[in-house]
Protein backbone atom coordinates (compact mmCIF):
# COMPACT_ATOMS: atom_id res chain seq x y z
CA UNK A 1 0.00 0.00 0.00
CA UNK A 2 1.34 3.40 -0.95
CA UNK A 3 2.05 5.73 1.99
CA UNK A 4 0.92 9.29 1.35
CA UNK A 5 3.27 12.10 2.28
CA UNK A 6 2.23 14.36 5.15
CA UNK A 7 2.98 18.05 4.87
CA UNK A 8 5.09 19.54 7.66
CA UNK A 9 5.05 23.21 8.59
CA UNK A 10 7.53 25.07 10.77
CA UNK A 11 5.67 26.67 13.65
CA UNK A 12 6.30 29.92 15.43
CA UNK A 13 6.39 28.58 18.98
CA UNK A 14 4.26 25.73 20.32
CA UNK A 15 1.15 24.22 18.76
CA UNK A 16 -1.54 26.11 20.73
CA UNK A 17 -4.60 24.36 19.28
CA UNK A 18 -6.90 22.94 21.95
CA UNK A 19 -8.79 19.78 21.00
CA UNK A 20 -11.59 18.63 23.27
CA UNK A 21 -13.44 15.33 23.20
CA UNK A 22 -16.56 15.36 25.41
CA UNK A 23 -19.09 12.62 25.73
CA UNK A 24 -21.97 11.35 27.82
CA UNK A 25 -22.43 7.61 28.21
CA UNK A 26 -25.71 6.13 29.47
CA UNK A 27 -26.55 2.71 30.88
CA UNK A 28 -30.28 1.97 31.30
CA UNK A 29 -31.96 -0.79 33.31
CA UNK A 30 -35.26 -1.78 34.95
CA UNK A 31 -35.24 -2.42 38.71
CA UNK A 32 -38.69 -3.57 39.84
CA UNK A 33 -38.68 -2.83 43.58
CA UNK A 34 -37.20 -0.02 45.69
CA UNK A 35 -34.75 -2.61 47.06
CA UNK A 36 -33.66 -3.50 43.52
CA UNK A 37 -33.26 0.18 42.65
CA UNK A 38 -31.11 0.80 45.71
CA UNK A 39 -29.05 -2.30 44.89
CA UNK A 40 -28.53 -1.02 41.33
CA UNK A 41 -27.21 2.33 42.59
CA UNK A 42 -24.88 0.50 44.98
CA UNK A 43 -23.69 -1.76 42.15
CA UNK A 44 -22.93 1.21 39.89
CA UNK A 45 -21.15 3.07 42.69
CA UNK A 46 -19.00 -0.01 43.26
CA UNK A 47 -18.29 -0.66 39.56
CA UNK A 48 -17.48 2.97 38.78
CA UNK A 49 -16.04 4.28 42.04
CA UNK A 50 -13.31 6.92 42.05
CA UNK A 51 -10.50 4.34 42.13
CA UNK A 52 -11.86 2.40 39.13
CA UNK A 53 -12.41 5.65 37.19
CA UNK A 54 -8.86 6.74 38.03
CA UNK A 55 -7.59 3.46 36.57
CA UNK A 56 -9.57 4.05 33.34
CA UNK A 57 -8.27 7.62 32.98
CA UNK A 58 -4.71 6.48 33.71
CA UNK A 59 -5.00 4.03 30.81
CA UNK A 60 -6.33 6.87 28.60
CA UNK A 61 -3.30 8.93 29.58
CA UNK A 62 -1.00 6.03 28.67
CA UNK A 63 -2.71 5.56 25.30
CA UNK A 64 -2.13 9.17 24.29
CA UNK A 65 1.38 9.24 25.75
CA UNK A 66 0.78 11.86 28.46
CA UNK A 67 2.50 12.46 31.81
CA UNK A 68 0.14 12.61 34.80
CA UNK A 69 0.83 15.70 36.91
CA UNK A 70 -1.98 15.57 39.45
CA UNK A 71 -5.05 13.48 40.31
CA UNK A 72 -8.07 14.66 42.32
CA UNK A 73 -10.76 12.06 43.00
CA UNK A 74 -13.91 11.88 45.08
CA UNK A 75 -16.71 9.39 45.85
CA UNK A 76 -19.91 11.27 46.73
CA UNK A 77 -22.59 10.55 49.30
CA UNK A 78 -25.18 9.24 48.51
CA UNK A 79 -23.94 8.37 45.00
CA UNK A 80 -21.63 9.27 42.14
CA UNK A 81 -17.92 9.91 41.74
CA UNK A 82 -15.54 12.36 40.04
CA UNK A 83 -11.93 12.26 38.90
CA UNK A 84 -9.88 15.13 37.45
CA UNK A 85 -6.43 14.44 36.03
CA UNK A 86 -3.98 17.14 34.93
CA UNK A 87 -1.61 15.92 32.25
CA UNK A 88 1.34 17.31 30.28
CA UNK A 89 3.12 16.43 27.07
CA UNK A 90 5.01 13.20 26.72
CA UNK A 91 8.48 12.84 25.24
CA UNK A 92 8.79 14.92 22.08
CA UNK A 93 11.21 13.67 19.46
CA UNK A 94 13.71 16.41 18.63
CA UNK A 95 13.06 16.31 14.89
CA UNK A 96 9.33 16.85 15.51
CA UNK A 97 9.63 19.75 17.94
CA UNK A 98 8.39 23.01 16.48
CA UNK A 99 6.75 21.35 13.49
CA UNK A 100 3.10 20.92 12.61
CA UNK A 101 2.03 17.93 10.56
CA UNK A 102 -1.04 18.54 8.41
CA UNK A 103 -2.67 15.19 7.82
CA UNK A 104 -3.86 14.04 4.41
CA UNK A 105 -7.36 13.52 5.78
CA UNK A 106 -7.10 9.77 6.44
CA UNK A 107 -9.18 9.04 9.55
CA UNK A 108 -8.53 5.85 11.46
CA UNK A 109 -9.96 4.39 14.66
CA UNK A 110 -7.78 4.70 17.73
CA UNK A 111 -6.61 1.44 19.27
CA UNK A 112 -7.48 -0.39 22.40
CA UNK A 113 -4.64 0.31 24.82
CA UNK A 114 -1.23 -0.10 23.26
CA UNK A 115 1.39 1.95 21.63
CA UNK A 116 -0.05 5.31 20.57
CA UNK A 117 2.14 8.36 21.16
CA UNK A 118 0.83 11.91 21.43
CA UNK A 119 2.39 15.17 22.61
CA UNK A 120 0.42 17.25 25.09
CA UNK A 121 0.73 20.36 27.21
CA UNK A 122 -1.64 22.18 29.60
CA UNK A 123 -4.23 19.43 29.27
CA UNK A 124 -6.71 17.51 31.39
CA UNK A 125 -8.99 14.47 31.57
CA UNK A 126 -12.13 14.47 33.74
CA UNK A 127 -15.00 12.09 34.50
CA UNK A 128 -18.18 12.56 36.56
CA UNK A 129 -20.84 9.89 37.18
CA UNK A 130 -24.57 10.33 37.81
CA UNK A 131 -26.57 7.23 38.86
CA UNK A 132 -30.30 7.84 39.37
CA UNK A 133 -33.68 6.06 39.47
CA UNK A 134 -37.21 6.94 38.40
CA UNK A 135 -39.35 6.92 41.57
CA UNK A 136 -42.34 5.09 40.01
CA UNK A 137 -41.52 3.41 36.67
CA UNK A 138 -38.60 1.31 37.92
CA UNK A 139 -36.25 2.80 35.32
CA UNK A 140 -32.70 3.38 36.55
CA UNK A 141 -30.07 5.29 34.60
CA UNK A 142 -26.32 5.62 34.96
CA UNK A 143 -24.58 8.51 33.17
CA UNK A 144 -20.84 9.13 32.88
CA UNK A 145 -19.60 12.49 31.53
CA UNK A 146 -16.02 12.43 30.24
CA UNK A 147 -13.80 15.20 28.86
CA UNK A 148 -10.37 14.74 27.29
CA UNK A 149 -8.81 18.10 26.42
CA UNK A 150 -5.35 18.38 24.87
CA UNK A 151 -3.02 21.03 23.49
CA UNK A 152 -0.49 19.62 21.07
CA UNK A 153 -0.06 17.73 17.86
CA UNK A 154 -2.58 14.90 17.99
CA UNK A 155 -6.33 14.82 18.76
CA UNK A 156 -7.75 13.04 21.84
CA UNK A 157 -9.92 11.07 19.40
CA UNK A 158 -7.21 8.40 19.61
CA UNK A 159 -8.58 7.51 23.07
CA UNK A 160 -12.20 7.21 21.91
CA UNK A 161 -12.18 3.50 21.06
CA UNK A 162 -10.74 2.52 24.44
CA UNK A 163 -13.30 4.61 26.34
CA UNK A 164 -16.23 3.16 24.39
CA UNK A 165 -15.03 -0.35 25.20
CA UNK A 166 -14.52 0.56 28.87
CA UNK A 167 -18.16 1.52 29.43
CA UNK A 168 -20.14 -0.58 26.89
CA UNK A 169 -22.99 1.93 26.99
CA UNK A 170 -26.54 1.81 25.62
CA UNK A 171 -26.40 5.44 24.46
CA UNK A 172 -23.40 7.68 23.74
CA UNK A 173 -23.38 11.37 22.84
CA UNK A 174 -20.00 12.62 21.61
CA UNK A 175 -18.75 16.14 20.88
CA UNK A 176 -15.37 17.03 19.40
CA UNK A 177 -14.18 20.57 18.80
CA UNK A 178 -10.94 22.39 18.01
CA UNK A 179 -10.33 25.87 19.44
CA UNK A 180 -7.60 28.49 19.34
CA UNK A 181 -4.97 28.76 16.62
CA UNK A 182 -1.29 28.22 15.99
CA UNK A 183 1.05 30.14 13.63
CA UNK A 184 3.69 29.18 11.15
CA UNK A 185 6.98 31.08 11.00
CA UNK A 186 5.47 33.54 8.49
CA UNK A 187 2.64 34.40 10.91
CA UNK A 188 -0.14 32.56 9.06
CA UNK A 189 -2.77 31.16 11.47
CA UNK A 190 -3.94 27.53 11.45
CA UNK A 191 -7.26 26.90 13.20
CA UNK A 192 -7.15 23.11 12.81
CA UNK A 193 -4.21 20.85 12.08
CA UNK A 194 -6.00 17.78 10.73
CA UNK A 195 -8.89 17.01 8.39
CA UNK A 196 -11.95 15.35 9.88
CA UNK A 197 -15.25 14.34 8.28
CA UNK A 198 -16.92 12.56 11.20
CA UNK A 199 -16.20 11.27 14.69
CA UNK A 200 -17.53 7.93 13.42
CA UNK A 201 -14.36 7.45 11.37
CA UNK A 202 -12.36 7.18 14.60
CA UNK A 203 -14.52 4.33 15.95
CA UNK A 204 -13.68 0.71 15.08
CA UNK A 205 -15.95 -1.02 12.59
CA UNK A 206 -17.09 -3.70 15.07
CA UNK A 207 -18.19 -1.03 17.54
CA UNK A 208 -19.91 1.02 14.79
CA UNK A 209 -21.90 -2.04 13.71
CA UNK A 210 -23.48 -2.28 17.18
CA UNK A 211 -25.02 1.21 17.10
CA UNK A 212 -27.48 3.35 15.21
CA UNK A 213 -25.67 6.68 14.64
CA UNK A 214 -26.57 10.28 13.82
CA UNK A 215 -24.13 13.09 12.96
CA UNK A 216 -24.59 16.84 13.30
CA UNK A 217 -21.41 18.60 12.15
CA UNK A 218 -20.54 22.27 11.68
CA UNK A 219 -17.38 21.96 9.60
CA UNK A 220 -16.59 25.66 9.26
CA UNK A 221 -16.65 26.00 13.08
CA UNK A 222 -14.66 22.78 13.69
CA UNK A 223 -17.54 21.30 15.70
CA UNK A 224 -18.43 17.61 15.34
CA UNK A 225 -21.29 15.79 17.07
CA UNK A 226 -22.26 12.11 16.97
CA UNK A 227 -25.04 10.23 18.79
CA UNK A 228 -25.01 6.44 19.23
CA UNK A 229 -27.91 4.16 20.21
CA UNK A 230 -27.41 0.41 20.70
CA UNK A 231 -29.29 -1.52 17.99
CA UNK A 232 -29.84 -4.85 19.73
CA UNK A 233 -32.42 -5.05 22.53
CA UNK A 234 -32.65 -8.16 24.73
CA UNK A 235 -34.88 -7.54 27.76
CA UNK A 236 -32.75 -9.84 29.94
CA UNK A 237 -29.82 -7.43 29.53
CA UNK A 238 -31.88 -4.58 31.01
CA UNK A 239 -33.37 -6.28 34.09
CA UNK A 240 -31.68 -5.79 37.47
CA UNK A 241 -32.72 -8.10 40.32
CA UNK A 242 -35.42 -9.75 38.17
CA UNK A 243 -35.24 -12.34 35.39
CA UNK A 244 -37.37 -12.31 32.24
CA UNK A 245 -38.76 -15.69 33.25
CA UNK A 246 -40.16 -14.15 36.44
CA UNK A 247 -42.38 -11.70 34.55
CA UNK A 248 -45.84 -12.13 33.06
CA UNK A 249 -46.13 -11.56 29.27
CA UNK A 250 -48.07 -8.28 29.71
CA UNK A 251 -45.53 -7.08 32.27
CA UNK A 252 -42.64 -7.82 29.91
CA UNK A 253 -44.31 -5.75 27.20
CA UNK A 254 -44.84 -2.75 29.51
CA UNK A 255 -41.27 -2.87 30.83
CA UNK A 256 -39.86 -3.12 27.31
CA UNK A 257 -41.94 -0.08 26.26
CA UNK A 258 -40.71 1.92 29.27
CA UNK A 259 -37.08 1.05 28.59
CA UNK A 260 -37.31 1.88 24.88
CA UNK A 261 -39.08 5.15 25.65
CA UNK A 262 -36.36 6.13 28.14
CA UNK A 263 -33.63 5.32 25.61
CA UNK A 264 -35.36 7.19 22.79
CA UNK A 265 -35.87 10.29 24.96
CA UNK A 266 -32.20 10.37 25.93
CA UNK A 267 -31.04 9.72 22.37
CA UNK A 268 -33.24 12.38 20.77
CA UNK A 269 -33.04 14.82 23.70
CA UNK A 270 -36.76 15.36 24.17
CA UNK A 271 -39.70 13.95 26.12
CA UNK A 272 -41.99 11.55 24.27
CA UNK A 273 -45.68 11.56 25.30
CA UNK A 274 -47.14 8.29 26.54
CA UNK A 275 -49.35 6.55 24.01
Amino acid sequence: MEIKQIKKLKLYGFNNLTKTLSFNMYDICYAKTPEHRNAYIEYIDDQYNADRLTDILTKVSNIIGANILNIAKQDYDPQGASVTMLISEGTVLSEQAGELELSNGDEQPGPLPDGVVCHLDKSHITVHTYPESHPHDGISTFRADIDVSTCGLISPLKALNFLLHSFNSDIVTIDYRVRGFTRDVDGKKYFIDHKINSIQNYIGSQMRDLYQMIDVNVYQEHIFHTKMLLKEFDLDNYLFGTGKKDLMPGEKKKIKQRLKKEMAEIFYGRNIPRV
